[in-house]
């Protein structure tokens, strides 16, 4: 007998916390959680408001999205994200990532599964396409995080 590990990822407590909150809450509710993350998701701070060529674009979405991640004094990774506020869906997204993820352990970011957010049941309120968003700004995110880490070491 085999067991579907790919089905019961092992999240950080934050992340784990708001897959469930997602997957548990009726279809009805799924969407305004979506854009109250998306209301969550704090400015950019001055540095990057003003030089935003700092910024590592993310094309796959189709909303202009961009976001830096920097390393605090005790190694966790900040982030920040710069997402229109016409642009909820992925603005949410962005708060979802940030809200579980910011301040974590390099390793922690990269060891979170690809496609965890299928677990989130939003796939019956959202296009694939906008859906697969979640996921490019993911990869993004972990592809700088790595690079990140290659420069440290």
């Amino acid at each position: 007998m085999t067991s579907d590990l790919s089905s019961t990822p092992v999240l950080p407590d934050k992340l784990q916390g708001i897959v469930s909150m997602f997957k548990s809450a009726p279809k009805s509710l799924r969407l305004q959680a979506l854009l109250e993350y998306s209301r969550k998701l704090p400015p950019l701070p001055a540095k990057y408001v003003e030089h935003p060529e700092f910024m590592q674009p993310v094309p796959e979405c189709t909303s202009p999205f961009f976001l830096v991640t920097e390393q605090d004094g005790s190694g966790g990774v900040n982030m920040y994200f710069k997402v229109p506020e016409e642009a909820p869906t992925v603005r949410g997204y962005a708060g979802i990532l940030h809200e579980a993820l910011d301040g974590a352990s390099p390793e922690t970011i990269l060891n979170i599964p690809d496609d965890f957010y299928m677990n989130m049941g939003l796939s019956e309120l959202i296009t694939p396409m906008r859906l697969r968003g979640m996921g490019a700004i993911l990869m993004r995110l972990k592809n700088v995080v790595r690079e990140g880490e290659k420069a440290e070491s």
